[in-house]
């Protein structure tokens, strides 16, 4: 059912999808899962996941993929960041059976990794590009992090796709598939693949669309 939401409202929809928190965050981040469970699943195979790799996912939300991330090859490490303590929380309660030391969910302020450099074989995120305070400086530090022959994925829905959104309006930054190119390779990356995934799903607002994604996987050389 399409709800009818004003511009106070969908302002409020924008900052709980950037920033979840309190009783609605919870359901906004259970809606997230299953409306974004496509493209996740889709950005963990390209980054083809290999025996004790140690991956890094960037705003994780509830995590309700990691079973599938974790099916993918033995021994992987995992370490979710967010900058919501309520995804935080909600990631740890809900993966409850993978509370060891190979998986790890921690907060980070959005701009920089607390991580050494050159410390993970393989980094996505999805659909949060939208966000970033400083796109150019985020993914050097993306950059810094990842091994040499490591890789990128970046997965966001496409700019003309996002603008038929009301609530983007609000807070939300919009790029083209060849604007997130041309900043990965200002970043240093080098572009491996990149994919459309075009998909019927429902709107934040309860509507029936036909979301167009981009998968974009890089290397650092």
């Amino acid at each position: 059912m399409t709800i009818k939401l004003n511009d106070t409202e969908l302002q409020e929809l924008a900052t709980q999808l950037r920033h979840p928190s309190g009783k609605g965050g919870v359901t906004i981040a259970d809606n997230m899962n299953e409306n974004n469970i496509k493209m996740t699943e889709s950005s963990i195979l390209e980054l083809n996941l290999k025996q004790n790799e140690q991956v890094l996912e960037l705003g994780h939300g509830n995590c309700g993929h990691l079973d599938f991330l974790l099916q993918q090859a033995t021994s992987i490490r995992y370490v979710g960041l967010e900058i919501s303590e309520l995804m935080q929380q909600e990631a740890i309660k809900l993966n409850k059976k993978h509370s060891n030391s190979d998986v790890r969910f921690e907060l980070f302020n959005g701009k920089t990794i607390p991580f050494y450099e050159k410390r993970f074989d393989k980094i996505f995120t999805v659909n949060t590009i939208y966000f970033w305070e400083d796109v150019n400086a985020f993914l050097r530090e993306i950059y810094r992090v990842l091994k040499s022959k490591g890789k990128f994925t970046l997965t966001f829905s496409t700019k003309e796709f996002m603008e038929t959104l009301p609530f983007t309006r609000f807070g939300f930054k919009l790029y083209s598939e060849k604007e997130i190119v041309d900043l990965l390779k200002l970043a240093n990356f080098k572009i491996e693949t990149i994919r459309q995934l075009n998909e019927d799903t429902v709107s934040k607002t309860g509507e029936s669309v036909y979301r167009k994604s981009i998968i974009i996987t890089s290397y650092k050389e």
